[in-house]
């Protein structure tokens, strides 16, 4: 099977979205590069049957003030033609196009003025960018589907990865393919997904002063995934580094674009929560393994490095999961106690611990349990549930 064969869960979503005729809202589905929302759309569109426009402005220049409106006009332009039929407009990668949101906005209040039925899906893979423009100008008008990085489930299914192929090779469809000649899976990685998304998602659409300090950052923070530092520490072993506010909002555009989250510590303060010591956790453990310098079968072989990989691979779905359920993930960490990830799912707390024999950190589901009372505690390895099951799961065991 392949990743254009393969139909991930949230196709379903939106097409029972688009096809409820009583509910109008602008589709906005954004996620990390390469990831397959091309893909998704173009299933959909291809199976739904509706008339369509798609155009992507991945070429187009972002100061062109007409781009959105010449796309919309073409949608009209099939609906004219096709009376009493609706019309689907998906726009992909929107927010490289200058203002777009307020063209989105004129054009859509547009339609609804005159009754005409366009039915619209945007497509973005900067969350930042996305977001502001939804906030500031598409208030009411637009509802979100998130589409995340591969879950090994996903990854099993279409492709036939073991659960150890994917705590190595990570989440990328499009990578799939050559992960039977590893030198060019890594160099795929490396130059089709890290530099791309820095270059093109980071660096073309936000300002950034020092673009070797994000980089270096990004490389840093993937050998250092699983571990509490202190920018302050972090600021000695980078070059030309700035202050602790430039690292942190750099680690803020990182995390937007799918690459690297600064997790906070867990605190029910929330002035101490920002003010903590970021726990580095990457989205995709691709980007791990294709800037180590290793090989899958070296790391799998050693007990103590393959440790490392699996707490990132539990990170990275615990990661992805948050973003997909829309719950809050933190660390936890009090003296010498410490406890992998905490969970905050609306009201309830979860605890988890991984037991995977790299790391020395004493557990701290203990002290953890005495102070916060969470409700629920969970610990992947040893006693507890397998690294494998979990990773299988899209939920947590109580939902």
């Amino acid at each position: 099977m392949s990743s254009q064969s393969y139909q991930r869960p949230q196709l379903t979503q939106l097409s029972d979205r688009l096809l409820k005729e009583s509910r109008r809202f602008i589709q906005v589905v954004y996620g990390p590069r390469q990831v397959g929302k091309t893909t998704l759309v173009d299933q959909f569109l291809t199976q739904s049957g509706y008339l369509h426009h798609y155009a992507s402005a991945d070429a187009v220049a972002a100061a062109d003030p007409l781009w959105v409106a010449h796309q919309w006009e073409n949608a009209r332009l099939i609906a004219a033609r096709h009376t009493g039929r609706d019309v689907i407009l998906a726009l992909d990668e929107i927010q490289k196009v200058g203002n777009w949101s307020e063209q989105v906005k004129k054009e859509w209040d547009r339609d609804t003025r005159e009754r005409r039925n366009v039915k619209v899906i945007l497509l973005g893979s900067s969350r930042l960018l996305l977001q502001q423009g939804l906030t500031e100008s598409l208030a009411g008008r637009f509802e979100t589907l998130y589409l995340g990085h591969w879950s090994y489930p996903e990854m099993h299914q279409a492709f036939g990865f073991s659960p150890q192929q994917y705590v190595w090779f990570g989440g990328y469809p499009g990578a799939a393919a050559l992960v039977d000649d590893e030198p060019r899976w890594q160099q795929y990685v490396l130059d089709s997904l890290i530099e791309a998304t820095v270059s093109k998602d980071i660096l073309m659409l936000t300002r950034v002063d020092k673009p070797a300090l994000i980089k270096r950052l990004f490389e840093l923070g993937c050998v250092w995934s699983g571990q509490v530092l202190s920018f302050n520490k972090i600021l000695g072993q980078l070059l030309d580094a700035g202050n602790t506010t430039t690292l942190a909002h750099y680690l803020t555009l990182l995390d937007a674009a799918g690459l690297l989250a600064g997790l906070p510590k867990y605190s029910p303060g929330i002035i101490r929560q920002r003010a903590s010591s970021p726990k580095f956790q990457v989205h995709n453990t691709a980007l791990m393994s294709a800037q180590s310098g290793e090989s899958f079968k070296g790391v799998a072989g050693d007990p103590l490095r393959w440790g490392r990989w699996v707490e990132s691979a539990v990170g990275a779905h615990l990661l992805n999961l948050s973003l997909s359920r829309r719950f809050k993930l933190y660390y936890w960490r009090q003296g010498n106690n410490e406890v992998d990830f905490v969970a905050q799912i609306g009201n309830k707390v979860v605890g988890i611990e991984v037991k995977s024999g790299w790391s020395k950190k004493r557990s701290g589901l203990v002290a953890f349990q005495r102070g916060f009372q969470p409700d629920h505690t969970l610990l992947i390895g040893e006693s507890g549930i397998s690294w494998e099951e979990f990773l299988s799961m899209e939920s947590f065991p109580d939902g």
